[in-house]
């Protein structure tokens, strides 16, 4: 049943210094944005936090700069902003393509990149693309920041390497040298669940990742591997079948992704030549 409103409480600081300052005095405090998972999860009471942070009205935590030629997005930056910026658009455009099917309109109006990454749902849009891209997320607290690598920020389903203390504050991406690719398959393009999703790049470097086939997104090391080393697309999607775990659940089964996964595979080889 929806959680009742007055076991609810919410803090709204006025600057990132005062929000790090109330997470340091009392790290219980949950994060939040966009709430476009919160609402949903407060009015099925499958959401067990009472006690918020707004962080929406943070302005630090905003905006599409490039710095020394990595690119910097900040963890309130909306699905619509990344859509509209031309900086996006030229030099990360499968992160273009997978924000313009999260969600309708008011989603990608009010959900965030830093919130898709925070959730840390296998099945966020935006995760394989930040893990083909060789992403970064930074973290800061009271005391100071650090950044973890895209690929060492999970430990689990929706599990992190994030700090009660800690914000994430802005995602970093280096300069992308090759062709990417991007595809989502669900009930429909947009407004649905993904079943499966697939980002990738193919240069100087190749890099593979999967989103809803294990408890967080994976980067197909094995996968790229064969295909790096000149083997067969038959190789590659062996070796991909030994680092996916897709489950059954009421969206699809394990079945189905571990076979839609293998043809993705080879359709971004394909159309990537």
């Amino acid at each position: 049943m929806p959680a009742n409103p007055t076991s609810l409480s919410l803090e709204r600081p006025a600057s990132l210094k005062a929000a790090l300052s109330m997470l340091a005095a009392d790290p219980a405090l949950t994060p939040i944005a966009g709430c476009t998972d919160v609402y949903v999860g407060l009015q099925f009471g499958t959401l067990t936090e009472r006690r918020f942070i707004d962080l929406w009205d943070l302005k630090e935590l905003r905006g599409i700069s490039v710095d020394r030629d990595v690119l910097r997005i900040g963890a309130l930056t909306t699905y619509t902003a990344i859509i509209q910026s031309t900086i996006v658009q030229k030099r990360l455009p499968m992160l273009v393509a997978a924000s313009r099917e999260v969600g309708g309109a008011q989603i990608q109006n009010r959900g965030t990149l830093g919130g898709n990454v925070a959730n840390a749902s296998p099945a966020g849009d935006t995760l394989p693309v930040l893990a083909a891209a060789n992403a970064r997320i930074v973290l800061r607290n009271h005391k100071g920041t650090r950044t973890v690598a895209f690929d060492s920020f999970y430990t689990g389903y929706r599990k992190s390497v994030r700090q009660p203390d800690e914000l994430i504050v802005a995602i970093e991406m280096p300069r992308i040298d090759g062709q990417q690719w991007w595809r989502k398959v669900g009930t429909r393009r947009a407004q649905a669940i993904s079943k499966i999703m697939m980002a990738a790049v193919r240069g100087r470097d190749l890099r593979i990742a999967f989103g809803s086939v294990a408890p967080t997104v994976v980067l197909a090391a094995k996968a790229a591997a064969v295909l790096r080393g000149g083997g067969s697309i038959a190789d590659a999607q062996a070796a991909l079948e030994t680092e996916i775990a897709p489950i059954d659940d009421v969206r699809s089964t394990g079945e189905y992704r571990m076979k839609v996964a293998a043809n993705l595979l080879a359709q971004f080889w394909n159309e990537t030549r």
